[in-house]
């Protein structure tokens, strides 16, 4: 299975998931066996400064991908992905790789158009987590990483 997370930097699974897979800056593509991550690799969003509808979504497709994650989509998009036979899931938050495992665990929902994407009328009621909420996620996910960092550091400096 061959997983497309939006990101916001180019550190692969340590990279935070982007909030607009549209407006993301890169792509992590993870190649999964037997849930288990094979390889990475990371691609720019060549429509990062600017795109039509369907583009990022075509990029994607050449991509070979089978499910595309991020934190936010448009409705438009989430349909184009289904045209494609892409598998897409919103909602994700922290770290690539935790988005990866909450996916392969059943975790992340099916897509649901993000609250602009609905605002304009292109897809339907259902919202995304509130702001304040993933940033609560985000900030526990970095604190967690801190976490697993600084005890190593610490005996280090002893």
């Amino acid at each position: 299975m061959r997983i497309v997370v939006s990101s916001d930097s180019d550190q692969a699974l340590d990279s935070s998931v982007s909030h607009h897979f549209g407006r993301c800056p890169y792509f992590t593509v993870i190649n999964i066996e037997n849930s288990e991550i094979l390889n990475t690799e990371v691609v720019e969003n060549p429509f990062f400064s600017s795109h039509s509808p369907g583009q990022v979504p075509d990029f994607i497709n050449s991509l070979g991908a089978d499910v595309m994650i991020s934190g936010g989509m448009g409705g438009r998009a989430i349909s184009i992905f289904s045209n494609y036979g892409i598998k897409c899931s919103t909602g994700a938050s922290g770290f690539v790789k935790k988005a990866v495992t909450q996916f392969l665990s059943g975790y992340l929902s099916d897509a649901a158009p993000c609250r602009e994407s609905v605002e304009h009328g292109h897809g339907t009621s259902e919202y995304e987590k509130e702001p304040v909420d993933r940033l609560k996620e985000e900030a526990e996910d970095l604190l967690n990483k801190l976490d697993s960092i600084i005890p190593p550091l610490t005996e280090k400096g002893s």
